[in-house]
């Protein structure tokens, strides 16, 4: 996809950017690529620096409720000091590697709601424009993959993903927010928790995964949050019986295995707000087990990647608050509206 923008900041003439993406979404840690089309305006410009930037909508909790705001996680320079005649076309071409963090967009090309985006800036001698907007489109790593369709053959429902600002206690977090996949729980694990919060924090060697369930109370005590955390490699991600070992780690939660009572607030000093700060349980047990099994590649049922595409039409049985399409696309919309008008301001 194309996006074209004239760089408000220089006013009419001014040199414009196209940034093509190239290659279909990139994993977590993989590398983009893509070109930037430039096209000189009305006279010769200097172009000190080209930048991309991702970007991401992101919520954040305060003591009035909740907020969204656009969150820069990564910069790279692209290019930068030459002179950019009047009407010249240049093209640049990039690679760059996303951060491991970086939050998944879609699992089997239906999309899970959640909104990145690669900015294209240009500091030109006498001005600066945030220029090209991009939306980024990621697809999961293979484990991360296989432990969110093995939740799907446990019989575990698409409920909603989101970014939230803030860092999880106790793991090797990296970026100002995490990645939160909430999941309705299977029939068999209904009466022991509401619901499952599922977070990657992946990095070259694996992923650590962070399960957080939200406990039902009992006759006389409140509901509770239990959180547990577990280590997985990338290496042999087809060969292990996922179900069984995502199966145990619910089980673990299910058991009050996992640690109470984790949202501890963060203040990052960002002017944002809050953010959540995790506690994390022994991460022993299946979370560490490395032994490969002979019935690693026998699956019955949906998994999350047919629950989802169900939920996105409204149609996964069990599924509440599934995405509909639409609002996920006016969702996009808003997002990157707003940031174009944002940069027109600067």
């Amino acid at each position: 996809m194309v996006f074209k923008k004239l760089l408000g900041s220089l006013g009419v003439g001014g040199p414009t950017v196209d940034t093509v993406l190239e290659g279909g979404p990139v994993q977590p840690g993989g590398t983009l690529h893509g070109q930037l089309h430039l096209v000189g305006g009305k006279a010769d410009f200097d172009i000190e620096q080209i930048t991309l930037e991702l970007v991401a909508r992101v919520e954040a909790e305060h003591e009035d409720g909740e907020a969204e705001g656009t969150v820069p996680f990564e910069r790279f320079t692209v290019g930068g000091g030459f002179r950019l005649t009047e009407g010249e076309r240049r093209t640049i071409p990039f690679a760059v590697t996303v951060p491991w963090e970086t939050p998944v967009t879609e699992l089997h090309g239906q999309s899970l709601g959640v909104v990145l985006g690669l900015r294209t800036e240009l500091a030109v001698a006498g001005g600066k424009d945030k220029g090209d907007l991009d939306p980024l489109t990621v697809r999961p790593l293979p484990a991360q993959e296989a432990v969110l369709e093995a939740f799907g053959q446990l019989g575990f429902g698409f409920k909603s993903a989101d970014l939230e600002y803030g860092h999880i206690g106790g793991t090797g977090q990296q970026l100002p927010f995490y990645q939160e996949v909430e999941l309705t729980p299977a029939p068999q694990y209904a009466h022991a928790m509401r619901e499952i919060e599922v977070t990657f924090l992946a990095n070259p060697g694996g992923m650590e995964v962070v399960l957080e369930a939200d406990k039902p109370g009992g006759l006389f005590s409140s509901g509770h949050d239990a959180v547990n955390r577990f280590t997985v490699s990338h290496q042999g991600a087809d060969q292990r019986d996922w179900n069984t070992e995502v199966d145990g780690w619910v089980r673990q939660l299910a058991a009050g295995h996992g640690a109470h009572g984790a949202h501890a607030p963060h203040d990052h000093g960002h002017g944002y707000g809050h953010g959540h700060g995790h506690g994390h349980g022994h991460g022993h047990g299946h979370g560490h087990d490395e032994h490969h099994h002979g019935d690693s590649h026998h699956r019955s049922g949906p998994g999350m990647g047919t629950v989802v595409a169900a939920g996105a039409a409204g149609l996964a049985v069990g599924v509440v608050g599934g995405m509909v399409a639409a609002e996920v696309v006016d969702e996009v919309g808003d997002f990157f509206e707003g940031d174009d008008e944002e940069g027109e301001e600067d």
